[in-house]
């Protein structure tokens, strides 16, 4: 039975999961893609540069898993590449770059040469 007594209680532990929930997720480190024989060099993927820190939350559902899937991925599962003719059409990282974010122009954005 919740009492008046109890209330504060409960809001303090609510507060402090909350907290604790600002401190999520633990991302993954350095994603290297897939490099075409097109590519000028490799991308390395780097969560920490794509998460707003005061909503990691938010941030997560923004790509995931509309745009990228990420459970349930195995050594057997196809990893579609991803290409400058498909980011255009606004797939995968086009779906923000090109847009929201910075265009394509410079290329050492995100190829390391």
């Amino acid at each position: 039975m919740i009492t008046r007594k109890c209330i504060p209680m409960l809001a303090a532990l609510l507060l402090g999961g909350a907290a604790l929930a600002d401190d999520l997720p633990n991302l993954p480190g350095a994603l290297k893609l897939a490099q075409s024989g097109e590519s000028p060099g490799v991308v390395t993927f780097n969560h920490d540069m794509h998460v707003d820190a005061s909503k990691p939350a938010g941030s997560c559902t923004a790509c995931h898993p509309r745009l990228f899937r990420i459970l349930g991925r195995s050594a057997t599962t196809k990893v579609s590449t991803v290409t400058h003719a498909g980011m255009e059409k606004g797939e995968s990282c086009g779906a923000c770059h090109g847009k929201a974010a910075f265009d394509f122009e410079d290329c050492t954005m995100c190829h390391a040469m």
